[in-house]
């Protein structure tokens, strides 16, 4: 009696995470650059971190100066969803250019993937230590990928539609 109510619940979740993703899928392939531009996190920038912002990698604070500079767990969660935004910018690119450089929407995805995971570790060990030198160290690490991650997608932008990087300076 119980088995079969168990294989009705399976192929229930089962059909609504293919649901989910289904739409999922079809609202990113609908996206336009401005609405994934509008998506960027317009309430904090990396710009205080480095004077050479989306153009070199690498920033110019200490763990202890980004920390303050980013505002803390706040500044964090910014890059965690701007990461994000930017994989799926990678995406636009590579679904609407053939000349796209393969190798770098590549590195794109896997910086993304490393600064979330990053962050998530960062805002882990603050929910229980309260910025200690660890969650300042991870925080330094998340915003220096998160750095270089953005002067790759300017390149990217630079190389394959040159005609959105203000649109994009201008964004983060």
């Amino acid at each position: 009696m119980i088995f079969p109510l168990l294989q009705i619940a399976a192929i229930a979740v089962v059909a609504v995470y293919l649901g989910r993703w289904r739409a999922g899928v079809r609202r990113r392939n609908n996206e336009t650059w401005g609405t994934l531009l509008s998506r960027l996190r317009p309430d904090w920038s990396a710009r205080d971190l480095s004077g050479h912002f989306l153009w070199k990698e690498g920033i110019d604070t200490t763990p202890e100066e980004t920390w303050l500079r980013m505002h803390g767990a706040h500044g964090l969660w910014a890059i965690y969803q701007n990461a994000r935004v930017m994989q799926e910018m990678a995406d636009y690119a590579a679904r609407n250019s053939e000349s796209i450089d393969r190798e770098l929407i590549e590195t794109l995805h896997s910086d993304a993937m490393q600064i979330r995971l990053c962050v998530l570790m960062a805002l882990a060990q603050y929910a229980f230590s309260q910025a200690s030198e660890g969650v300042r160290v991870n925080a330094f690490r998340a915003a220096s990928m998160y750095t270089g991650m953005a002067a790759r997608m300017t390149r990217l932008l630079q190389e394959n539609a040159a005609v959105v990087v203000p649109d994009f300076v201008a964004a983060m």
